[in-house]
Formats: structure tokens, sequence, C-alpha cells
């Protein structure tokens, strides 16, 4: 099996720090100490998982559990989120990038403007030469001058080719980098896409042709439709996915910026409301601080104390 990244993840716990103590700390500070769940407490307890970022209907659905049952004490509270929590992730799905060896494989990164989408195609496509891989980028970003710019600079960094053609129709750039790929052998396609959500339906438009053209050209090799997150958005993330599940068959979630953020239980609203698995997340500015995401791991950091 393809071991995608072989590091620790040493500096998870410090990038889910703040994240640990509004999601966990807070709610275990308030609630532990108390002999019942009254409702006052449980009320207070909804307020903090609400401002935590973990969404309205999770939050909730976990308080309503708690409400009316004498198995699980407020001394527990702290295990039984844990374990809420981390069955939430599973069922989302695996976290395990899709990889297929002896293959071209194709990545479609989505996302809006200003997520760091960018940055982790730079980041993913160094990840897999350090893996020995040949990787190609598909600038499929064409009318904002800027994003072709730095992707072709990040590119460079990070050791890739990349196919660009400024103003052209992005479809066209996905169709010639799969057709470089294939005579050529690359063993990746990273596909930068636009991010524009002032007009949906152009957006859509967009994303679904290019989509169509991986289907007809290269219907076996996609192995990821990704959706990159800015992990500081938390709720909104929840409302960018809804847009783009709609535009593409989104499979998974990139988180970026998680390191320092507050907000990172949009992980646990993701996987809840729209059942999607978090792959990766960025924990850092370097090339190598992007991520894979283990459930355990990212549950283990929020609750050890």
């Amino acid at each position: 099996m393809f071991k995608f990244f072989s590091e620790s993840f040493n500096n998870l716990k410090n990038a889910v720090s703040n994240t640990a103590k509004n999601l966990v700390g807070n709610v275990a500070a308030v609630v532990e100490e108390e002999e019942e769940f009254s409702e006052f407490v449980l009320e207070d307890m909804e307020d903090m998982l609400i401002s935590a970022d973990l969404g309205v209907s999770y939050a909730s659905e976990i308080v309503d559990s708690l409400r009316n049952q004498t198995k699980v004490k407020p001394s527990e509270v702290r295990a039984y989120l844990k374990s809420e929590f981390l069955k939430t992730l599973e069922n989302a799905g695996s976290s395990e990038l899709n990889f297929s060896d002896n293959d071209l494989n194709i990545y479609f990164i989505a996302g809006v403007n200003g997520v760091g989408k960018t940055t982790l195609i730079a980041k993913l496509a160094y990840k897999f030469k350090q893996e020995g891989k040949r990787v190609l980028i598909a600038a499929g970003d064409t009318f904002r001058a800027a994003a072709e710019e730095q992707l072709n600079i990040w590119s460079n960094r990070a050791g890739a080719d990349i196919v660009r053609r400024d103003k052209a129709d992005p479809a066209s750039v996905v169709y010639e980098a799969i057709q470089k790929a294939k005579n050529e052998n690359y063993d990746v396609i990273l596909v930068d896409t636009a991010g524009r959500l002032q007009n949906k339906f152009n957006l859509m438009e967009e994303l679904s042709k290019i989509k169509s053209v991986i289907d007809k050209n290269a219907p076996d090799n996609l192995r990821e439709c990704m959706l990159v997150l800015d992990a500081n958005t938390g709720q909104n993330g929840l409302q960018q996915a809804k847009v783009f599940l709609d535009a593409v068959n989104v499979s998974s979630v990139a988180l970026t910026k998680l390191d320092g953020s507050a907000k990172g239980a949009i992980v646990l609203a993701i996987a809840k409301e729209v059942k999607l698995p978090v792959k990766l997340i960025g924990v850092g500015e370097k090339m190598e601080d992007l991520k894979s995401f283990n459930p355990v791991d990212f549950i283990n950091a929020l609750f050890e104390e």
C-alpha cells in the first residue's frame, strides 16, 4: 500500500491547541464538576459547542443525547465527546489519500480564492516529488494572472512541471495536461481551478466542464476531487462545501492554516453534515508542513491535557 507520508505529527498538538481549548477545554471546565446534566448546564454546553464552530445541528444532537439519560455523568463528558467525535470522523469515510501505483493519478483541486489552494498544490507536488513521482500541474485558473504566476513560482520550488496558458479556456489546459501526462508517463496531475464565488453559476459551469474533460479523456484516473478550506473560516467552510458539492462531486477536504486556528472543529462539522473526509491538513508555511490527516491522531491531540 502506498504510504503517502511517513512524518509523525510532531506539531499537531500545537497546531490544534486553540481549537482544543475552544471545543474541549471550555466545555469540560463548565461541565465536569457538576453532579448531573441540568438544563442550565446543557444549554451552556450547547452554546459553547456552537461557538467552537461545531455547528448548530451537531451541537444540538450531542446535547440532546445527554438529556434525560443516566449512563454518562458530567465527569465523563470528556471521554464521551472524544468517542463521539472520533465516530463522526470515521463515519465520513477513509482519510487515506487515494493513489494507484504504476498509473496516472489525477487530483482535481477546488476552493474559493484566498484559502491557500495554490500553496497546497505546490506542497502536494513537493510531497509526491519526495516520493520519486513525476508531477505535472495544470494551471486551470487561467483568468487570474496572479494565480498562474504564483503557481508557476511554486511549481519551480517543488520541482514539478506545469502546463499554463494565460487567458485560455481552463478545460483546454486540463486536456493538454492529460495528453502530456499520458505521452510522457507522468504519475500525477494536480489540477488547479478557479474559485470565484461571486458568480456561482459561471463557476459551476467552468468546474463541470473541466470535470467532463477528465471524465472523457482519463475516466479511470481521477483519484480525488478535493475541496480546500481555510480552517479560520469556521462555519463559512461548511457553506463553501455545499456550493462545491453542487458544482462537482467533491470526494474529500484539505484543511489549510490549521496552526493557530481556534475554528478547527469545522473538520467535525463537515464530516457530520456533508460526510466528507478530511485527507490533508496544513500546519505551517514550510513545504513539509502539509500532513496527512489521521482521525485518531487528531482526536488524541484535541483531548490530550
